[in-house]
This record gives C-alpha cells, sequence and structure tokens, in this order.
C-alpha cells in the first residue's frame, strides 16, 4: 500500500510549475506502541474533554478552538474559518533562490520529505527541475504550509525525485554561543590529540544506517514476550560503571591498544609526565 501524500500541491521555477506531493520519509509503524487500559476491567479507555470550571463532558458540537487575547478572555475561532486560511504557500512551492546545501547549519534542518511528480504530465517539468539542480550543485529555498505552520524548506535532488527538508525560523533555535558560552577554554595538549586521532583512524567506518539497532525496543519487546507468557519481567542489565580516569595520557594509550593498535604501535609514545588537573573521563571501549 503506497504511503498516503502529506501534502499536493505545485513546484515552480520562474514560469515552469508542475504538480508534485510529498511523502513522509519516516514511518513509524513497526515501532512498539501502548494503549491505556482500565487495570480493574482490562479495557481501553478513551479521553474526553470536561469544562475546566464545572467538570462536565464538553460534546464534540460544543467544542471550539480559541486564541486567548487577555487573561481569561478569548476569540472563538470555527475550524472551517482555520481552513479557509490560505496563502500562496498553501499550495505553490516556489523556488526563490539557490544556495550550497552544505552552507545550511545543521541545527536548522528539521523534517525531511520525499518530493515526487503528483501525476504523468508533470514528470517532465519536474525532471528539468531536478536535473538543473543537480548540473549546478544546488539546493533551492521555498516555503510551504504544512500542518497548519508555514515552513522555510530546502529542496534537492536525489535519484530519480528530490528531497524537501523543513527549515527551523532563526529565532527558534539556540545559538551555540548563548550554550557553549559557559565550557571554560582549555589548552589541548599536542601528543593528546595525536593519540585521540589515530583512535578514530582505527576506528574509522561507512556509515550503513542498516546496522542501527534499537537496543531500547528490543528490551520492551523481551519484556512483553515474558509477560505474555506469564513469566517475570527480565531484570534489568545493570550498565558498566565507567572508571575514574586520573591521568588521561594513559587512558588514550590503553585505549588505542584496546581499539586494535599493536603493542609496539601504543608503546611508540614516548611516555609523558601526568597532566595537571586533568579531568575524569569514561574510557572508550571497544565497538
Amino acid at each position: 500500500m503506497a504511503p498516503r501524500p502529506a501534502w499536493k500541491g505545485y513546484l515552480k521555477l520562474s514560469l515552469v510549475t508542475c504538480a508534485v506531493e510529498l511523502t513522509n520519509v519516516v514511518t513509524h509503524a513497526e515501532k512498539v506502541s501502548f494503549r491505556v487500559l482500565n487495570r480493574k476491567t482490562g479495557n481501553t479507555v478513551k479521553r474526553i474533554y470536561v469544562d475546566a470550571e464545572t467538570g462536565d463532558p464538553v460534546k464534540d458540537e460544543d467544542e471550539i478552538k480559541g486564541y486567548e487575547v487577555d487573561s481569561g478572555d478569548y476569540v472563538h475561532i470555527e475550524e472551517d474559518e482555520i481552513a479557509a486560511v490560505r496563502v500562496e504557500s498553501s499550495d505553490m512551492m516556489s523556488l526563490d533562490g539557490f544556495v550550497d546545501k552544505a552552507s545550511i547549519r545543521q541545527v536548522y534542518l528539521d523534517t525531511p520529505y520525499y518530493l515526487t511528480p503528483a501525476d504523468k504530465v508533470s514528470e517532465d517539468a519536474f525532471a528539468v527541475i531536478r536535473d538543473a539542480m543537480a548540473a549546478k550543485k544546488k539546493a533551492g529555498l521555498a516555503r510551504v504550509v504544512l500542518y497548519r505552520r508555514e515552513r522555510p524548506v530546502v529542496i534537492e535532488p536525489l535519484g530519480k525525485g528530490m528531497v524537501l527538508t523543513t527549515l527551523r525560523y532563526d529565532n527558534t533555535v539556540r545559538q551555540p554561543d548563548t550554550v557553549f558560552d559557559g565550557i571554560k577554554a582549555v589548552k589541548t595538549d599536542k601528543e593528546m590529540i595525536e593519540l585521540a586521532e589515530h583512535i578514530i583512524d582505527k576506528k574509522a567506518a561507512k556509515f550503513d544506517p542498516s546496522k542501527f539497532d534499537d537496543t531500547y525496543e528490543e528490551a520492551l519487546l523481551e519484556l512483553i514476550r515474558a509477560k505474555k507468557a506469564g513469566r517475570k519481567a527480565p531484570k534489568p542489565k545493570a550498565a558498566a560503571k565507567p572508571s575514574n580516569v586520573v591521568n588521561l595520557f594513559d587512558a588514550l594509550k590503553k585505549s588505542l591498544a584496546t581499539d586494535g593498535a599493536g603493542e609496539g604501535e601504543a608503546d611508540a609514545k614516548p611516555a609523558k609526565k601526568k597532566a595537571s588537573g586533568s579531568k575524569s573521563a569514561p574510557k572508550r571501549k571497544s565497538a
């Protein structure tokens, strides 16, 4: 069964327009999910709205959205009034500028979607826009209304289709200085950096998402299977506590040896005196 599009509309480059649709990249269909039950009866429960003052249940037809303009004073907004609000980006994504994708800082990237032509008639125009961006190695900037919010987006070619990624507004992103300012400046030791670089080299790998396992979900499934079979819940596996590192240089040397380096290579580095003021850090484990 084909996934249901998250949005349908048009993609526009100057006077070239084509019908397109967005499809969610991520699916949660296989994730473990729980229902809330009545402990006494075992029946599922449902949520109902109640009046905050009287405590009486509110019928569906009596529910209405409200925007608080003053303390306790609300403007009533009907669902059909919200649905009637339209701007250009509700139906049209206009490519207004082109950038290098690498120039967009990671913190501004939000949610990815697949972008595809919505019908046969639109395939040619879609391919022209896609291939032109691929040839110039550029990504397009546009806007789209998704889930009742206008979102800036970046669009880039991907194989026969394209990927659209929603972007966060600047005023919603905490700038790194507001968080990193509290980190004290530390003068790092060149030899320790080289040891750490050797460890990184030993752990060099190719990105393969198929090897990512959700061990927490597996633990949940193990719990469910045990409960279903009438067994006791599995005992939690205690995480190994990291040992305190007194000498950072020695810890790096041992890590390098543990991660696959030969004794000769690890010992090739001259011994070094204990660095004063070195902070404790957990020893790295072998992958």
